[in-house]
């Protein structure tokens, strides 16, 4: 992935959520689209976030590897929280996991309360991305 601006503060938190087994090429490449999307590079984003249930999925923890960036993990519960703040709540999801997204929402989770999404899900044959941007106070 390629990366932006180095002197540019890292505010953004790329956001997934994927099939167990998912194959990490096809999230990675759902990753980069993400970004290209956001019109962002990899030195952009600060971490990545997903539910707690996908901490040892390999495709996640290969594209935070690949963008050198920590994975924050949120319950399903958390990222119920986040529902109202999404723009693609899913019923099918919710039953599921137990929450109404899982990029949308761990995006928004791990950017803040004042947090917007700038990509909001985008899905690949086994997996979703979205990104969301935090906002610095004094914007």
């Amino acid at each position: 992935m390629t990366g932006s601006s180095k002197d540019r503060a890292r505010l953004y938190v790329l956001g997934l959520g994927c099939e167990r087994g998912a194959d990490a090429t096809e999230v990675a490449a759902l990753a980069r689209q993400a970004l290209e999307d956001a019109a962002i590079g990899a030195d952009d984003v600060t971490a990545i976030a997903s539910i707690d249930s996908r901490r040892e999925e390999r495709a996640i923890l290969a594209v935070a590897d690949e963008l050198g960036v920590a994975v924050s993990f949120f319950t399903a519960v958390r990222l119920e929280e986040e529902t109202p703040r999404i723009t693609n709540p899913s019923a099918i999801v919710f039953a599921r996991v137990g929450c109404h997204g899982v990029a949308e929402s761990a995006a928004l989770a791990a950017a803040g309360a004042q947090a917007k999404l700038v990509v909001p899900k985008i899905k690949s044959a086994h997996a979703t991305a979205a990104v969301a941007r935090m906002l610095l106070q004094k914007e």
